[in-house]
């Protein structure tokens, strides 16, 4: 099932609604969140040490980079694919038309300006660090289409893409030579404390002979299990950090390993981590932990800093 979307209000005054239980909360972390900020004024964002050659990709088979946190810049056969773009120098709320939130760690490894216009948005939910309204206003385009999930479609400018899809679990679209299906994950949706009704998805890319799989942001789930056929998933696209304390809603780097064997998945391309303090975990822990998970097989690791690429003939 497709279902193209026009842009929604839910309240006869969103922005006071929203704004109001914002500030509200804001003054209760006041202290926190205070101190946070005067750290981050003082921090340098890394700039990483590798930017991906992507004008080299050529247009048969899969390739993939990762840009940071959950931005991946996907090709297959050409066709291509940027999921949960987030370019921002932070994220946050922007109740006064500036952000207010956590500052990056590490720069994106390729500048949002340099990544051509993609064939596809992969959106995965609404969550901040996930659905950077500042990157897909830079990013809208008439050539690109947008995935993305139930009940979020009213904070994009929808008439500014191509098309817009919204997907409840298990409901799929074909778009060009790619069809995406989403499915369900462990996680929630709401981008703030009253919009619970927003979804949130995992999704299977499938175009030609090649299966991808984008987790999203996910706890432990059996759902990667129906996603499995006799045809492996060539490549997962898996979250990895943040499980410390938020195990509840995120995975740790075993489970997304374990996840992705339930995909069968053959190569696993982590994401979600080292680019935003958003839990206690030390920056290197994941990684580290994935890479022991996969021993003695930690080739199938296939991307493990930022501006990685990986190649599939």
């Amino acid at each position: 099932m497709t279902t193209s979307t026009s842009p929604r209000i839910n309240s006869t005054n969103p922005r006071i609604n929203v704004n109001g239980g914002l500030i509200r909360f804001l003054v209760r972390m006041a202290p926190a969140f205070g101190r946070r900020v005067s750290q981050d004024l003082r921090r340098r964002v890394i700039v990483p040490a590798k930017s991906p050659a992507i004008e080299q990709w050529t247009k048969s088979g899969i390739h993939a980079a990762w840009i940071g946190h959950s931005t991946v810049l996907l090709s297959i056969d050409g066709f291509t694919i940027l999921t949960d773009p987030v370019f921002s120098n932070r994220i946050g709320i922007r109740p006064l038309g500036f952000t207010i939130g956590f500052k990056r760690l590490v720069a994106p490894a390729l500048a949002i300006g340099k990544i051509p216009a993609p064939d596809l948005i992969l959106l995965s939910h609404a969550h901040m660090d996930h659905f950077d309204v500042p990157s897909l206003r830079k990013l809208e385009s008439a050539r690109t289409s947008v995935v993305t999930a139930y009940r979020t479609s009213d904070l994009l400018r929808v008439p500014k893409y191509k098309a817009v899809h919204e997907l409840r679990w298990n409901e799929s679209v074909q778009i060009g030579p790619v069809r995406v299906q989403a499915f369900e994950v462990r996680h929630w949706g709401a981008r703030m404390r009253n919009d619970a009704y927003r979804g949130y998805n995992g999704y299977l890319i499938e175009a030609g002979k090649y299966r991808v799989v984008f987790g999203g942001d996910t706890a432990f789930t059996d759902s990667f299990k129906s996603i499995r056929t006799t045809k492996k998933v060539d490549l997962a696209i898996m979250p990895i950090g943040a499980y410390d304390p938020w195990i509840a809603a995120h995975c740790t780097p075993e489970e997304a390993l374990a996840m992705a064997d339930h995909a069968r998945a053959e190569f696993v391309l982590p994401v979600h981590h080292r680019t935003f303090q958003l839990s206690r975990e030390p920056d290197h822990e994941p990684l580290e932990r994935l890479l022991a998970a996969a021993s003695p097989s930690e080739d199938r690791i296939c991307v493990r800093d930022f501006g990685g690429e990986f190649q599939l003939a």
